[in-house]
């Protein structure tokens, strides 16, 4: 028990050390128990994939507990009235809504949101990879994140909900302020500058929507605008937070798995020849860039129900589960050899996206926009290397590096 105690105190997500490689850690832990309660943060911890998997697909937790319960008879504070805006963003996200609430707007931005419309997209992320990387190539050393991801990511996201290209730096800042709010600490010049932004994101889309009512273009808002489905359309805070949680969800995930994975395929140079030479395609590489060193951490949901026992731990209504996703991808339970990077692996079974009825929409979307990446900078970049040791921004949920400088 002393034992245990020691490793889950050096779950430490302000330590350096731990948050420059959390790795060994979640190992420790993951192999020491499945789940363990951190006082620090109130929340039952998972450490296993296939408790994590379950977990993501058990319909007695939830993503919210509102529609079911008060605060006050979970036991827990009535949301902060300091940060309303932040609150009313995510209101309506798909990663926060249950049933039947879930399944009417997923149903919905299904609709919209199609294999058909995210194929279409191609000839336009491929346009706009090959541009940025062309911008790179003229460069005798380039950040990956800001010269090519950042404005790739965003981009292509401005491209599909309609937004003018002009914009994407607001986007850019909204989406980077905002998502420091999911962290399991803030501090309150945090909390200040993700509440702002979520205003002004609020704003800014209600007056596209607004836009798109009388000019509809066809694309992504202009869509959601007009679904309808069985008498149902969707409100206008409903597009807004939709709107949002594929901004934040995509420009983060597509930006962190980029560089996440073009430095570990630095560090493993045997498997970036492997792609140079055609041994794997991009395709087949993206599910390891998304397993080995995933851009999300932690993923949680709360229990709605009695009698609900998670690897053998009895839990109450109201407690709160965090699934570390980062120990799920690396348990040896699941995968072989889990912490060998081994860029043709190709097992796509992972939690990158989550999984259950809040698997990522966007899912295709950002597989795409990830091997076109792949795709193009093995292709003009061949010899690429990295120009200076990259480090890690100070989050644990989010996680992702602050710059990546490669040469070629």
């Amino acid at each position: 028990m002393a034992e245990l105690d020691s490793l889950i105190a050096q779950f430490d997500v302000q330590d350096p050390a731990f948050i420059a490689n959390p790795y060994p850690i979640l190992s420790q832990l993951r192999e020491a128990t499945a789940v363990f309660w951190n006082s620090q943060t109130n929340q039952w911890m998972l450490t296993r994939f296939d408790d994590i998997a379950a977990t993501l697909r058990d319909r007695r937790l939830g993503r919210n507990y509102s529609h079911l319960y008060s605060h006050h008879e979970v036991g827990r504070s009535e949301p902060d009235p300091r940060w309303d805006s932040f609150h009313q963003h995510e209101q309506w996200s798909l990663l926060c809504l249950e049933p039947p609430d879930h399944t009417r707007l997923r149903r919905l931005v299904s609709k919209v949101f199609t294999p058909r419309s995210i194929a279409a997209l191609r000839p336009s992320i491929e346009g706009f990879s090959a541009d940025l990387l062309a911008h790179c190539r003229e460069l005798e050393t380039f950040d990956l994140l800001t010269d090519y991801a950042q404005p790739y990511s965003v981009a292509v996201i401005c491209s599909m909900l309609g937004v003018p290209n002009s914009d994407a730096d607001l986007l850019l800042g909204w989406s980077h302020d905002i998502v420091k709010m999911y962290e399991l600490e803030s501090t309150e010049s945090v909390k200040q500058a993700a509440n702002q932004a979520a205003s002004e994101y609020i704003a800014y889309t209600r007056g596209l929507i607004a836009e798109k009512r009388t000019k509809p273009d066809g694309l992504l808002i202009s869509a959601l605008v007009q679904v309808e489905d069985e008498g149902e359309s969707l409100t206008e805070d409903e597009i807004v937070s939709t709107t949002m949680v594929l901004l934040e969800a995509g420009h983060e995930a597509t930006v962190n798995t980029l560089g996440n994975g073009l430095r570990a395929l630095m560090k493993h140079p045997d498997q970036w020849q492997r792609l140079v030479a055609g041994e794997v395609d991009a395709k087949t590489g993206v599910e390891e860039l998304l397993r080995w060193d995933s851009p999300l951490h932690l993923f949680e949901r709360w229990v709605l129900e009695d009698g609900v026992q998670i690897a053998g731990q009895e839990m109450k209504i109201g407690d709160e589960v965090a699934m570390l996703f980062g120990s799920a991808q690396r348990d040896p339970r699941r995968f072989a050899s889990p912490d060998q990077f081994d860029i043709g692996r190709g097992d796509s079974s992972h939690v990158g996206f989550g999984g259950g009825i809040h698997f990522c929409v966007g899912a295709p979307l950002a597989r795409q926009e990830l091997a076109v990446s792949l795709e193009g900078l093995v292709q003009m970049f061949p010899t690429l290397e990295l120009a200076s040791e990259p480090t890690y921004h100070p989050t644990f949920v989010i996680r992702g590096l602050t710059e990546l400088k490669l040469t070629f």
